[in-house]
């Protein structure tokens, strides 16, 4: 019987290993699973490379695993954003490193991630210090810098609804960069509001297909809403 549902945080997240790359849904704080990034703090990896939208805002969730030392790289579009302190200061100090991609290459590298591209080409970023080292080609007309599909080894979603086979439901804006991580990293740990029996689920409001997601915990995540 397939039952992905797992008792606790701590059990889900207890093979995380140093040096992982860590992809974390959200955009900003909405959509964002504290509860498991607050697990991974928890279970003590380090020298991790985490894949987000942004680099942390105020001192909770993600901006806290910065804080504490556990990140070795960041790969995001907004490193800079409202209440983003720990990263400024960690980043002018040369203690923690940065890859910056514009938002819609990096939803387009981790996408390709899980559809099996390799790589592909586009014209965002050519003529900028972001392309340089990337091979540069003319595409129907187009100059184009050839960017390759962005890999994890973890993802940490946030879904509204999950069933224990997997599947996910998401809620308005939580959607966000959740569904693509979920394809594309080699275990993806989903936090769910609510866990439905089989069959509850409505087939055509599935998001993500359970054959992407390993381990499904409930918990709440600070938004407390109807279902």
């Amino acid at each position: 019987m397939i039952n992905k549902i797992v008792a606790s945080i701590a059990e889900a997240l207890k093979d995380v290993e140093d040096g992982s790359i860590v992809m974390i849904g959200g955009f900003g704080n909405v959509g964002q699973p504290r509860a498991l990034i607050d697990g991974l703090i928890e279970q003590g990896a380090r020298e991790l490379i985490v894949v987000a939208n942004n680099a942390g805002n105020g001192q909770i969730g993600l901006a806290r695993l910065i804080a504490l030392g556990r990140v070795r790289k960041v790969i995001c579009s907004f490193p800079r954003s409202i209440g983003s302190v720990v990263f400024d200061q960690l980043y002018r100090e040369g203690k923690i490193e940065l890859e910056l991609v514009p938002q819609g290459t990096l939803a387009e590298r981790i996408r390709a991630a899980g559809a099996g591209v390799t790589a592909f080409y586009t014209p965002t970023a050519v003529g900028t210090k972001l392309a340089q080292g990337k091979e540069i080609r003319e595409v129907n007309g187009k100059t184009c810098i050839l960017e390759e599909a962005l890999y994890g080894d973890l993802a940490l979603v946030e879904a509204w609804k999950a069933d224990r086979w997997g599947n996910l439901t998401y809620r308005k804006s939580g959607r966000n960069f959740n569904p693509v991580m979920a394809t594309a990293a080699k275990t993806t740990v989903a936090l769910a509001h609510y866990v439905m029996e089989l069959g509850e689920l409505d087939p055509e409001s599935i998001v993500t297909p359970g054959i992407f997601v390993d381990r499904v915990v409930q918990g709440a995540n600070d938004r407390v809403e109807d279902p």
